[in-house]
């Protein structure tokens, strides 16, 4: 397990940006719930975390490709999966494990 932010430094419905052995993970605060996201959109390797964020969906900005929060996938394509990380919240911290 490795401490990788604070729910507290995430806004609702915003995102940080965080690596993990070189590797970016967006994190999300939607509704209350904390998610983690492979940074890299899987069409062009675009930022999701500075996306369009909505209560359903997360909006690459740069080719407007749209992920269902809960499904992990593209809207258009269910085939098209984001890479997604396990965490777990203790106190007001997030790790990912």
């Amino acid at each position: 397990m490795k401490k990788i932010a604070n729910v507290d430094e995430i806004p609702n419905l915003g995102s940080k940006l965080v690596f993990l052995d070189e590797v970016p993970i967006a994190i999300f605060k939607i509704n209350g719930e904390i998610h983690a996201w492979d940074n890299r959109c899987p069409h062009r390797g675009a930022s999701l975390s500075d996306g369009y964020i909505s209560e359903n969906t997360i909006q690459c900005k740069y080719h407007l490709w749209e992920f269902d929060i809960i499904k992990k996938c593209s809207v258009d394509n269910s085939k098209v999966k984001v890479k997604t990380f396990k965490i777990k919240i203790i106190e007001n911290s997030i790790y990912i494990i």
